[in-house]
């Protein structure tokens, strides 16, 4: 026996033993959806217990299952958001653990920033982390990565421009949309680019314009999906003055004060 299939038989059980380790705190249920207490103590007790499992698997080696591990914190995120009985409870403090090991385990899952990202800064009120958490995914994603790559741009500049207040950088982080989805020719994606490039001019001339402000609201309107960011994106835009038009086909048009 070599010396690599001594260190491969040595690590075999070892091996065996974590993932099937793995396997098991990756399946285990968070609660009993059918006979879970509704109380507050409990929602705040499987809080806890939730917080406290994302914080070992902040720190467990991955063992080759890295891209495994992102995939489930995203689809953990999933039920965690949409479990609006228990957020009503706890609140949303743990999106920013979850986008974290995402970012940290498979930063190319583009498809899972578009929910995680908004509900970081919108609903756990930490858009900081939102952007620093989309500024290092960023490092690993091209716009080619994914279809609309180009929308993580948009995304950090929403939270900079709205929540942070830093212009200089939502201005860089549209520029930088602009240039991603101007290099693909539907309509989609250049209608992005168009309004990216609006904003950019806006911010030049006023950081604080309205125009600039419904626009970054309505790109992530018309890329959420959950009810809840909805609903909150529609009463911004309607608090800015904005008014929503649902077309005949189902398409959304968007008018600020100034186009009434």
């Amino acid at each position: 026996m070599n010396y690599l299939n001594s260190v491969k038989y040595l690590i075999s059980p070892a091996m065996a033993t974590l993932c099937a380790v793995a396997i098991i705190l990756l399946q285990l249920p968070k609660a009993n959806l059918q006979n879970r207490q509704t109380d507050k103590a409990e929602f705040i007790r499987q809080e806890a217990s939730e917080k406290l499992r994302l914080s070992l698997l902040k720190h467990t080696p991955s063992f080759g299952f890295t891209n495994l591990i992102g995939d489930w914190a995203y689809l953990n995120s999933i039920q965690y958001f949409g479990d609006g009985v228990a957020r009503k409870q706890t609140g949303y403090s743990l999106c920013p653990e979850y986008f974290e090991i995402i970012v940290d385990r498979n930063p190319k899952l583009v498809s899972a920033y578009f929910t995680i990202a908004p509900a970081t800064s919108l609903f756990a009120g930490r858009p900081d982390r939102s952007v620093a958490l989309i500024e290092q995914g960023l490092q690993s994603i091209s716009p080619t990565t994914a279809p609309k790559a180009y929308l993580l741009w948009f995304y950090k500049g929403v939270d900079e421009m709205l929540f942070l207040g830093d212009y200089k950088a939502a201005r860089h982080s549209y520029e930088m949309a602009a240039q991603w989805a101007s290099i693909f020719p539907d309509e989609s994606s250049q209608t992005v680019a168009t309004r990216a490039r609006e904003i950019v001019r806006f911010l030049a001339k006023n950081p604080n314009s309205v125009q600039a402000r419904i626009g970054a609201w309505a790109t992530i309107l018309s890329n959420s999906q959950d009810e809840a960011t909805l609903k909150l994106v529609v009463n911004n835009i309607r608090k800015l003055g904005g008014e929503i038009i649902i077309n005949s086909d189902g398409s959304l048009q968007i008018k600020s004060p100034i186009d009434k």
